[in-house]
């Protein structure tokens, strides 16, 4: 157990200190990371936690990658206050987050969406759709979830108010 602690802390500790040399480098991008990463991170230091689900199909997924997250403003907020995970809905990877195991049932299926997005972001008696956008607090309860496109002036609010 205690392993497990030390390798975690130096993680955290390389890509939160000394990884700030190589953040000032890419000042200019989200420091998006995976659930797998975040399940490491939640444990050394909790922070509120931005996740972005998207497919790449979606046109309105790849409109908000060049017009929210490309504004400085939205990028600065995302580092320094959220954990931002960006997931791709039809991913075939097996998730190990929080202590279960999250897969991909549908992979062979039409609409092959992900055990995790479908956990997180599923609205009672619609569709699944993306963009989809949780934000939750530092205990990683889910506070709101977005269903919609978002330009960075929204984002920027969203991101303040949470």
């Amino acid at each position: 157990m205690k392993i497990v602690i030390k390798i975690a802390l130096l993680i955290w500790l390389s890509t939160n200190i000394l990884g700030h040399s190589a953040f000032a480098q890419n000042a200019n991008k989200v420091n998006w990371i995976s659930f797998e990463q975040l399940n490491d991170s939640l444990k050394v230091k909790p922070k509120k936690v931005f996740v972005n689900f998207y497919a790449n199909w979606c046109t309105i997924c790849k409109q908000m990658e060049h017009a929210a997250f490309a504004d400085k403003d939205v990028i600065k907020q995302l580092n320094e206050d959220y954990y931002a995970v960006k997931m791709n809905i039809e991913s075939a990877d097996t998730i190990n987050f929080g202590g279960q195991v999250f897969m991909n049932n549908r992979i062979k299926k039409v609409n092959p969406i992900h055990e995790i997005a479908l956990l997180m972001a599923s609205r009672k008696n619609k569709p699944f759709s993306v963009p989809a956008f949780v934000l939750l607090d530092e205990q990683f309860v889910a506070e709101v979830r977005y269903f919609q496109y978002m330009d960075a002036e929204a984002m920027k609010k969203v991101l303040i108010s949470d």
